[in-house]
């Protein structure tokens, strides 16, 4: 039997993204492997992007940018607008087993949503967390703009999709009647990201050659887009309260600044006598990161937000322990697992976190790693997952 088709409906693929790409090319990665199904992308791309030259998932980049700025108001460049992406929907999304739109709020979900939901072709939608709460919280205007989009997009969208897919249970339940207008058929299916490469001396050479300054020395790493929703600022002002106390110890902040927030998280850190003692190394990838995170005494996420958190799989892939907030929608898992610590996501959570780490014995700390590796094992690798996933598209295929 040849394989399934499925086509994924996504703003990006751009790796600086965050983790729903990630957890795409895992899952295309798990499908492979069995001979079951195979992926390929739609995106708000712009063709030649250097991201996509190595992309080893194919993509049809249907972005208007051919000389790399946006030929589009400001606004509508933001957006993704292209004039391109609903004809070629039209014409191809029939050729697919099935469609997965992943994500909400951008022209690629809009466009799904006039064309999909008028065609036979089975669809399901993965809302990886842009239905939670938080977002309502954080502004009023922009949530009444959502819900006029809801009516038009998103909501008939959700409405006639085969599955809205959720990747925890937590997720579920916060996403509902956070708009008026539409019901839709929810699923929890989880999500999972694949075991890294096995473990070598050039992993942590390659990290640490990126941070001169940071040399041997150890080190709590956070490792994600440098965004508000991450608690940045929390980090650096509870590193101020642990420094003292632990004066050999240092902190990486990795990952790409999405927002341009980091000039004012540099000026933070010299405020409070941190300059020397946190470190920048931008977006790792590769050997890079692996080295990051196994080099790590432990990863930390005082997130506000995460749906699931494909970092702190990966961190607990590596058996690193993990120091995250209540609002990482995997946290029961984690603190269940003894694979890591959980805390509020203010300032005193956060500073609880490392100080509760920290005063662990090296002993006690080495059973965390080897439980944090057994954590990503049993709740978090892609295969079971994707086969979920797989068995969804098939009997979406199947007879009614």
């Amino acid at each position: 039997m040849s394989p399934k088709k499925i086509l994924h409906v996504i703003a990006s693929v751009d790796p600086a993204t965050g983790g729903i790409i990630e957890g795409v090319l895992q899952q295309q990665n798990a499908m492979k492997a069995t001979g079951q199904a195979e992926c390929e992308v739609v995106s708000l791309d712009r063709p030649g992007a250097p991201y996509l030259r190595d992309f080893p998932i194919k993509v049809h980049a249907q972005g208007e940018y051919a000389d790399g700025k946006s030929t589009w108001a400001s606004p509508l460049a933001h957006y993704g607008y292209t004039a391109k992406l609903i004809p070629w929907l039209r014409t191809y999304a029939h050729e697919y087993d099935a469609v997965i739109v992943d994500g909400l709020w951008n022209y690629a979900s809009l466009a799904a949503s006039v064309v999909l939901r008028n065609r036979k072709v089975p669809y399901f939608v993965f809302t990886h967390g842009m239905l939670d709460p938080w977002f309502r919280r954080q502004s009023r205007l922009k949530h009444l703009g959502k819900q006029m989009s809801w009516l038009l997009f998103e909501g008939p969208l959700l409405a006639n999709a085969e599955m809205v897919l959720f990747t925890t249970e937590a997720e579920r339940k916060s996403a509902r009647g956070q708009f008026w207008g539409a019901s839709y058929k929810e699923h929890v299916i989880g999500f999972g990201t694949g075991a890294p490469p096995p473990a070598s001396p050039a992993q942590e050479l390659a990290f640490r050659k990126m941070l001169p300054a940071l040399g041997s020395r150890p080190f709590l790493l956070f490792l994600s887009r440098i965004h508000p929703k991450k608690g940045c600022d929390l980090l650096i002002d509870a590193f101020s309260k642990v420094a003292g106390r632990f004066p050999d110890l240092d902190l990486v902040i990795a990952g790409p600044d999405q927002v341009g927030i980091q000039g004012e998280l540099l000026a933070q850190a010299a405020a409070l006598g941190l300059g020397q003692r946190i470190h920048w190394p931008g977006m790792l990838s590769g050997d890079a990161k692996w080295g990051a995170y196994r080099a790590a005494k432990a990863f930390i996420l005082p997130s506000h937000q995460e749906n699931f958190g494909v970092v702190v799989a990966e961190a607990l892939a590596c058996d690193t322990p993990v120091l995250i907030s209540n609002k990482i929608n995997i946290a029961d898992k984690v603190e269940l697992s003894g694979g890591g610590l959980v805390e509020e996501d203010n300032l005193s959570g956060t500073t609880n976190l490392m100080l509760r780490f920290l005063s662990l014995s090296e002993e006690v700390q080495q059973i965390m790693r080897h439980q944090a590796g057994l954590c990503f094992e049993t709740n978090f690798e892609v295969t079971g997952f994707s086969q979920r996933l797989v068995q969804l598209v098939l009997a979406a295929r199947s007879p009614k």
